[in-house]
């Protein structure tokens, strides 16, 4: 089993979002990085544990705790011209873009990002290293261990 960070602005979808979907879940569409991608189609799989955080917003941070529920497959909106994932050198025969779903475990408190600055048990966390801006990152089980512990 392996554990990510996987962010996602709340103005796209939020926790609350997620909490509201069929089945409590979401693909997870739009990922227009290689490694990112790369994350996704090669190396997570079902039961994967998730950190769903909250980017871009007013304060940044560990909403909830999600799983990986489906495996890789094909993310649609490459093939669609209306919108703005599309990429036109995707084919149905030879896509270039995936995206897996997640589903929901539990929402929990915020854990910010100023919080996780300042935990030094988690200075090696990825999303806190200087020039990182992936969406998706793997998590250290160390670190997964004791962010739990930090969310009970």
């Amino acid at each position: 089993m392996r554990y990510w960070l996987m962010k996602s602005e709340p103005s796209d979808v939020s926790i609350d979002d997620l909490a509201s979907f069929p089945n409590q879940t979401v693909d997870w569409y739009g990922v227009r990085n290689y490694q990112a991608r790369n994350f996704m189609r090669d190396q997570m799989q079902v039961g994967d544990g998730v950190l769903f955080y909250h980017s871009n917003c007013d304060e940044p941070g560990i909403a909830g705790i999600a799983r990986v529920s489906k495996l890789a497959y094909p993310d649609r909106l490459q093939f669609d011209p209306n919108h703005k994932y599309y990429d036109p050198k995707a084919t149905p025969e030879n896509p270039r873009w995936f995206n897996v779903d997640v589903q929901l475990v539990r929402k929990t408190r915020l854990l910010s990002l100023k919080e996780l600055r300042e935990t030094p048990e988690l200075a090696n966390l990825r999303i806190l290293q200087r020039g990182n801006r992936l969406s998706i990152t793997p998590v250290d089980p160390r670190d997964w261990e004791f962010i739990m512990g930090l969310l009970k």
